[in-house]
């Protein structure tokens, strides 16, 4: 039964590895070894050249009818230019064509983590459109010969800056008439706001009515964004939410095969684009009806939202307000903003455990102010609340101990006799009222709430640009002089040497050599994550030699014979 059990054991911690290496091939642009898809060696360069008259949503996506879309009138006199705004938590850059948002920069967070951290560095730019990237965010009128995305508008009013105790900024774009109609968009922008509100104005300057519709679009090249980590393949794609259809990733190599499965009408919920850390997303207020969309458009990707303006009569304006979210994955401001936006950020199947988990690291945080110290808190006390749990399993370990030399010296007598080994084994552990299972069964039952910590870790922002104590200023990137990843191997191999070796030698080596190899992958994981590690393992160290003390087992160090 011992054997089974380890044998178990290292089924699962070899798959575990196999998921591990494959997850590492695909962060460095390789195909996975085991796992390979067909989405993996996706070419990095894109055209943001496509954005032009292609990336307007197709009448086939959007039921308009053929050649509705067209080209503004040729005599406007709107020169293109781009407007840069800033407030105290973005800089902003629109595009005169179409009162497009073109550029936005995220003021509070670093372009790069980790060794490179320094107080001159660059703040990350998310929203871009340059020779190698392509992310923005449009809008439209579609139905008619309207203005769309591709119209000249000029800045009419609006300032540049977010001055010293002003707490809203206004833009306001008017497009020239296309065929009588004139479409403004008016942005305001917030001091501490992701949120931007963006009010679309349809003014019929014609002679007959119009049924204008009005679409909201992100678009964006296929790349995985640069935050992305090692072992951890975070989305990076369109991501739709109803109440109805709920929270619905759309890989792109769906979108490529047209097998793109997403609730595509709705009257509530929003459509996003979600990477590591940070999203954009269009949202519209509850109870309007909407099409969502998501489309290939050339080398680049669109997601977003068509809603009837209903008929404009002649001289009649009519006007939809919108929400434009452009930041990062800050779950209570998030929260706040929309129902169901909070799950842009990926917490994987274990978002049941991971969000009260994140409660509490928030909380202590709150109490602490440093994320490392509150990693450190949260792990004692998921330690302290399956105290008793850990007890059964490390009193059934220091049975094992006490017993081992015993099965050792019977499996070496009979070793030529399987059968009547497996039987004298079975009644030792009937006399000594020892269950080869009984370590393993309250360690397996706590793996999903470490799991669920891992993904807390690795998704949330707030670890980006953290720093805990001296050299560790980042807790979301590698620690720079690798000292906390020799900390935690050394406590791993402490760890391993408490445990009963296995009766058969080729599984006493396999035991050493597996957690050796896991810390050696944690050299290039995340400071935060390997804190969390080396806290479990002290913990685990000192109740351990706690028990084992107090039932009498000798603090001995188990080595298998390498030379054997």
């Amino acid at each position: 039964m011992s054997d089974i059990r380890r044998s178990i054991l290292w089924v699962i911690f070899g798959f575990s590895l196999v998921l591990l290496w494959d997850q590492w091939q695909i962060y460095n642009d390789r195909p996975a070894t085991f796992f390979p898809s067909s989405s993996q060696s996706r070419a990095a360069s894109q055209d943001p050249a496509t954005t032009g008259d292609s990336a307007v949503p197709a009448a086939s996506v959007i039921g308009a009818a053929p050649g509705s879309l067209t080209p503004p009138d040729a005599t406007t006199d709107i020169p293109r230019e781009t407007h840069v705004v800033t407030t105290d938590v973005l800089e902003l850059t629109f595009d005169s064509e179409g009162g497009s948002l073109v550029g936005a920069t995220l003021l509070d967070h670093f372009a790069a983590t980790g060794k490179a951290l320094r107080r001159d560095q660059s703040p990350l730019t998310l929203l871009t459109q340059d020779g190698s990237r392509t992310y923005v965010a449009q809008t439209g009128l579609i139905g008619g010969d309207f203005p769309t995305h591709k119209t000249p508008m000029r800045l009419v009013s609006g300032e540049r800056a977010l001055a010293p105790g002003q707490d809203e900024l206004i833009l306001r774009f008017e497009s020239a008439p296309v065929n009588g109609v004139v479409l403004a968009k008016t942005y305001t922008l917030r001091r501490g706001a992701y949120d931007i509100g963006v009010r679309h104005e349809v003014a019929n300057q014609g002679e007959t009515p119009v049924s204008p519709q009005i679409y909201l679009q992100l678009v964006r090249d296929g790349q995985k964004a640069s935050s992305d980590t090692p072992f951890y393949s975070t989305f990076t794609g369109p991501a739709i939410f109803s109440q109805e259809g709920k929270f619905q990733k759309v890989e792109f190599e769906d979108i490529d095969r047209n097998k793109a499965t997403f609730q595509r009408t709705a009257s509530d919920g929003y459509v996003s684009m979600v990477q590591h850390y940070f999203a954009s997303a269009w949202l519209m207020e509850q109870g309007v009806e909407r099409e969502n969309f998501v489309r290939r458009v050339g080398s680049l990707y669109a997601a977003g939202m068509i809603t009837p303006m209903g008929a404009v009569a002649p001289g009649e304006v009519r006007a939809l307000d919108t929400v434009l979210f452009v930041g990062p994955q800050l779950e209570k401001v998030l929260e706040t903003l929309a129902p169901g936006l909070e799950l842009v950020k990926d917490y994987g199947w274990l978002t049941i455990l991971a969000k009260p988990l994140y409660w509490l690291l928030e909380k202590i945080h709150g109490f602490v102010g440093n994320w490392g110290w509150a990693i450190v808190l949260l792990v004692v006390l998921i330690k302290a609340a399956f105290y008793w749990l850990n007890a059964s399993a490390y009193r059934s370990m220091a049975k094992m101990k006490a017993i081992n030399p015993r099965i050792m010296e019977m499996r070496e007598r009979l070793k030529s006799n399987p059968q009547q080994m497996q039987q004298e084994m079975m009644k030792m552990y009937r006399e000594e009222k020892v269950n080869p299972l009984g370590g393993c069964f309250p360690i397996l039952i706590q793996i999903p709430v470490f799991i669920a910590l891992y993904w807390v870790l690795m998704a949330s922002v707030e670890m980006r640009n953290s720093p805990w104590i001296g050299w560790i200023v980042d807790l979301s990137s590698p620690d720079p002089y690798y000292i906390l990843p020799l900390i935690m191997a050394v406590t791993t191999i402490f760890q391993t040497a408490l445990n009963p070796l296995p009766p058969d030698p080729l599984q006493a080596k396999l035991m050493w050599m597996m957690p050796v190899i896991f810390s050696v992958m944690f050299f290039f994981f995340p400071a935060g994550l390997v804190l969390y590690w080396i806290t479990n393992n002290v913990l685990t160290i000192a109740q351990q030699a706690y028990i084992n003390h107090s039932m009498g087992v000798p603090l001995k160090f188990n080595m298998p014979n390498f030379k054997s």
